[in-house]
């Protein structure tokens, strides 16, 4: 199984695979576990170095280089559909523009989840010690776990990765390449920082159709909302397999 795409359930005869692109400093695992809500798709996670069971390797941090990687040891089979989670939905979409670049198979849909349009991202802090870098995504998104505040080996494992992911922002030069044609569904949590005005900017990253969906919650919606938003998705994901 390729370190790149871990997966929970394997089905092969799923009629849709949903590769998940998660957050900024956060592991593929927990998507994976949608797989359980999800029996008719097969869910794999698109896990980058440092993140995960790769805390230990080095996080990249800038963009293109980690899209260029994903992009040369990522099998993507299909027919398939992405869901990115904050900065993974902006990864997912320059993986979509890079495949198509490439003359490669794309997702089918595009799930943009908690993360302002390519063009309105704006640059977040980086360069910070630990306890600063700490307070600022606590500030934003609510508290980590109490690990990386008692384990100081844990804690430098984490924050690296995290370094890296907030890099990719703060050096992001969104592509001048088109926009995707595949159709592309906006999540935005009503309570969340990012404003759904930001993301449903979304709009203007496909030449397909565009919805924008608003659940109750912040910046992680999905863990107070897991029944409604898994509902949605496997009605969704099934109309999309069925293309």
């Amino acid at each position: 199984m390729s370190k790149w795409l871990p997966r929970r359930h394997k089905r092969p005869d799923a009629p849709l695979r949903l590769y998940v692109f998660p957050h900024s400093g956060g592991s593929a695992g927990e998507y994976l576990l949608w797989a359980d809500d999800l029996p008719r798709v097969e869910v794999v996670g698109v896990q980058a170095p440092g993140r995960g069971g790769r805390v230990e390797e080095d996080a990249y941090t800038r963009m293109s280089d980690l899209v260029a990687a994903v992009v040369a040891e990522a099998a993507f089979t299909g027919p398939f559909a992405f869901f990115g989670h904050s900065l993974g939905a902006v990864v997912a979409y320059e993986v979509a523009l890079a495949l198509r670049a490439a003359g490669r198979e794309g997702p089918r849909h595009l799930y943009a989840s908690a993360h302002e349009a390519p063009h309105r991202t704006v640059p977040r802090p980086h360069a910070l010690d630990d306890a600063s870098l700490i307070a600022a995504v606590e500030a934003e998104h609510g508290p980590l776990p109490a690990e990386i505040h008692e384990d100081a080996e844990w804690r430098s494992l984490v924050l690296g990765g995290l370094r890296g992911d907030l890099g990719i922002v703060s050096t992001y030069g969104r592509t001048t390449a088109p926009p995707l044609d595949c159709p592309i569904t906006a999540f935005a949590g009503a309570d969340d920082e990012v404003a759904a005005d930001d993301v449903a900017a979304w709009a203007g990253c496909t030449t397909g159709p565009f919805r924008l969906r608003v659940f109750a919650g912040g910046h992680f919606y999905f863990r107070e909302q897991h029944d409604d938003i898994l509902r949605f998705l496997a009605a969704d994901l099934d109309a999309v397999g069925a293309r």
